[in-house]
């Protein structure tokens, strides 16, 4: 796929119906499955463009993955490569202690609360660090991502500008690394869970997961992009309709916040900035741009699915899961389709504030 265009160019696309957009991928482990399942509908409708990708963990895969495959045929490219990223991280897991029992399957949420592996794995994370665990940092994502993206392709294209976020360990900033820095490693670093991998070295930094610092981040989006609609897929519910009260149900919502708190920090300031341009208050400003926000969501569905089904990668979960992203997808381009280039489709005030 080609940079979006400006000026004229731009104008005949308007014309003919074709909307560019940003897109926003939550990190959120085999949850990423959901984020498949909008892609995959989002890459089957040639109305949609996209200019800019900001991934966090599972999103910066996706989006990674997504590039590679429009780099090799286009959207049924980018199509194919995704359902065989997800195939491979099922098939890498196919005889591993950690799936679902079949208690687990009998209750169909996906969780692993009653395996005994992901318990005695709970446990042992808590006393031991993935430096004594895992001596040799074995990770088969490793093998898995250098063999489906031809990265110095990536590199090199002048297409869908990517983003990848991940945390650095010592100064606990930020780091978002560009389309022309992408690596194994740096998808890696977005992904890399401090209790159960080592911290990944990239140029003598060292890196965890992006989630603690931006999941993801949309700096990045307004400072290198040119379309104003920011789709957001959302993985970690925002907001849930019960309290929870289990010891398990705290923790799992405990997660989600504090998985969402940078993003919705980062929120808050665009959607103030938002307010005080649609008020007039910010005129003479011209490096300010009006932003439309939009978010794909299935927050009642996602919200049954604990924190422990975020390491469940068996294939008939990861297929639910992108039979709900698709769903979702859907259901957000029926509605809301109209309102790409217009308006925001979500209220970021009574979202965010």
């Amino acid at each position: 796929m080609d940079a979006p265009v400006s000026g004229h160019a731009a104008s005949a696309d308007a014309g003919r119906g074709i909307r560019t957009i940003n897109l926003a991928l939550q990190g959120g482990g085999a949850h990423g499955a959901f984020t498949w399942g909008v892609l995959d509908r989002l890459l089957e409708d040639e109305r949609i463009d996209m200019d800019g990708i900001s991934g966090t963990s599972a999103g910066a895969m996706n989006g990674a993955i997504l590039v590679a495959g429009m780099l090799e045929d286009g959207r049924e490219g980018a199509r194919a490569l995704l359902r065989r990223f997800w195939q491979r991280i099922a098939d890498s897991q196919r005889f591993s202690v950690l799936r679902p029992t079949w208690f687990d399957r009998m209750f169909g949420n996906g969780n692993l609360d009653r395996s005994p592996a992901f318990q005695a794995l709970d446990l042992v994370t808590r006393m031991m660090s993935p430096y004594q665990l895992n001596p040799m940092d074995y990770n088969p994502l490793r093998d898995i991502l250098g063999e489906l993206i031809d990265f110095d392709r990536i590199k090199h294209s002048n297409g869908i500008k990517l983003f990848v976020c991940a945390t650095n360990v010592r100064s606990g900033k930020i780091r978002v690394f560009p389309r022309e820095e992408l690596s194994v490693e740096a998808l890696l670093a977005s992904a890399c869970l401090p209790h159960l991998f080592r911290a990944v070295e990239i140029n003598g930094e060292h890196y965890w997961d992006g989630g603690f610092m931006g999941n993801p981040a949309m700096f990045p989006l307004l400072y290198h992009t040119q379309a104003s609609d920011f789709m957001l897929v959302e993985i970690n519910p925002i907001r849930v309709e019960v309290v929870p009260e289990t010891a398990r149900g705290i923790l799992d919502r405990m997660n989600s916040i504090s998985f969402n708190s940078t993003m919705m920090r980062e929120m808050r300031n665009i959607a103030f900035v938002t307010q005080m341009l649609d008020q007039h208050q910010l005129t003479g400003r011209s490096h300010l741009r009006r932003v439309f926000f939009h978010i794909v969501e299935a927050e009642r569905d996602m919200a049954n699915f604990g924190s422990s089904s975020k390491f469940n990668v068996d294939m008939d979960f990861l297929e639910q899961l992108f039979a709900l992203g698709r769903s979702a997808a859907d259901r957000w381009m029926t509605s809301n389709f109209d309102s790409i280039g217009t308006k925001s489709s979500v209220d970021l005030q009574d979202l965010f504030f």
